[in-house]
């Protein structure tokens, strides 16, 4: 093995040591949300609809303010390598300061929402349905923003593990209070999508109270919740500067399958509730890339920080390997059991399963053609963010996600008459353009960080 070879391969050794309690966390994460999806299928197929198109419109308001906690990734990964513990602790509480702002501004929005869905085209029963559903989870995105800069803080600090025990439990929590909430068990109130709702707001309180626990025992050298009260506007700026354009990205990326959840509701209930069923199943096995990928920018970033870009490169290569032999391993598990995966969802019972599973089998299978594209965008992304490169890369995805990913699966869904197939192709279509621009964006530019 040349030296070249074997560095990489030690990169891909360290990525994998990182990253796998990270992706851990994020499946963990992910599977309280598909829990709620899971428990409600088989509670009520309109209930399902409603929770898709609502956590749909949560996610996109939250990606956006979820942006300045990503930004405290990068810059505590590049302040710690360059020996700033100051400047990680002021840039992890000024996110903390954005978070609360945003949530201030985002509330209105989603209280008020089952006029914007009846806009959009939703039936007036799935739009009340939703908007219960989300008067009710708004209360546990404080604590959500809050979690993602305390999450990012000890990510950079390759503290990954708690992240993946503090999340496993969740699920467990998730799954209790459903059980009681939605179906009404052992004598509480059936409460439906509401019980769902619910359950993920004391989760979400759950998560950031062990994580702030652990941050004031593991890690008080930082001292990061005293004088937390005091502004530090030079840092305010530094986050605002970098995670304003994550989040839009995110919001870019997350909006598109939000729009694509909206327009498939316009082609009908049944091809609604199998589109969930699809981005869920997608979504699932999209954790492993949010896991590595966060992995990743803290390798980068601390490349970064010593200005190595021998190691910068390197780490690149490595995330491009892992993420282009998991995705290998995903087309081969969606080619060959897409039937059983989609009837996990379904309840047997259902009158029109057999419809549902027809509809929901064949997206998985179209899913598949983007698995390379949708792992080579996060992973292109993530080294972006190592090196602070945030604003660019957010109007390259505007521009893929939007302009060629929404028109592309608007015009081959409803002016050429594919329906829901023809919908997924214009999302393979947006991760596509994505993935090379961002790509050609990172190879071409921001990898040359040598002095």
């Amino acid at each position: 093995m040349t030296t070249e070879k074997k560095e990489v391969w030690d990169h891909v050794q360290a990525l994998l040591r990182l990253g796998i309690p990270l992706v851990g966390a994020n499946l963990a994460g992910f599977a309280i949300h598909l829990t709620d999806t899971l428990m409600l299928g088989r509670y009520d197929v309109t209930a399902l609809a409603a929770a898709t198109v609502a956590t749909s419109i949560y996610f996109v308001v939250f990606m956006l303010g979820s942006g300045f906690g990503v930004a405290v990734l990068p810059i505590v990964a590049s302040a710690v390598a360059a020996g700033d513990e100051v400047l990680a602790r002021r840039a992890t509480r000024m996110s903390m300061w954005l978070g609360v702002i945003f949530y201030a501004c985002a509330f209105p929005v989603l209280w008020w929402s089952e006029a914007l869905m009846k806009m959009l085209g939703q039936t007036p029963i799935v739009a009340e349905l939703a908007q219960d559903y989300l008067r009710i989870a708004v209360l546990g995105m404080l604590p959500a923003l809050v979690l993602m800069s305390l999450r990012s803080f000890l990510s950079a600090l390759s503290h990954t593990k708690i992240q993946l025990i503090v999340t496993t439990s969740g699920i467990l929590l998730n799954v209790l209070i459903n059980y009681l909430l939605i179906f009404g068990t052992f004598g509480f109130p059936e409460l439906g999508i509401r019980g769902a709702a619910i359950a993920s707001v004391f989760v979400q309180l759950g998560m950031v109270s062990a994580n702030i626990i652990y941050v004031s025992i593991k890690e008080r050298r930082f001292q990061l919740f005293i004088r937390i009260w005091r502004p530090d506007w030079e840092l305010f700026r530094k986050v605002a500067g970098m995670g304003f354009p994550i989040g839009l990205t995110s919001l870019a990326e997350g909006g598109m399958f939000s729009a694509s959840a909206i327009m498939m509701g316009w082609i009908g209930e049944i091809e609604l509730a199998a589109h969930g069923i699809a981005l869920q199943l997608t979504a699932l096995t999209f954790m492993f890339h949010v896991g590595m990928s966060q992995a990743a920018t803290v390798l980068a970033g601390r490349a970064y920080g010593s200005k190595n870009e021998e190691e910068l490169r390197d780490v690149a290569k490595a995330a491009i390997i892992i993420a282009g032999f998991f995705g290998v391993v995903v087309i081969c598990i969606f080619c060959v059991f897409p039937s059983q995966l989609v009837s996990l969802f379904l309840d047997p019972n259902e009158a029109r399963i057999v419809e549902l599973l027809t509809i929901g089998t064949t997206l998985v299978i179209v899913s598949t053609m983007f698995q390379f594209m949708d792992s080579g965008q996060i992973v292109a992304l993530s080294l972006l963010r190592g090196v602070h490169d945030t604003t660019v890369p957010m109007w390259l995805a505007v521009g893929s996600y939007w302009i060629i990913g929404l028109a592309s699966s608007y015009i081959l869904a409803f002016v050429f008459g594919l329906g829901a197939v023809g919908l997924w192709f214009g999302l393979s279509a947006g991760l596509g353009a994505a993935a090379f621009s961002m790509m050609a964006r990172f190879w071409g530019h921001s990898v040359k960080i040598g002095a």
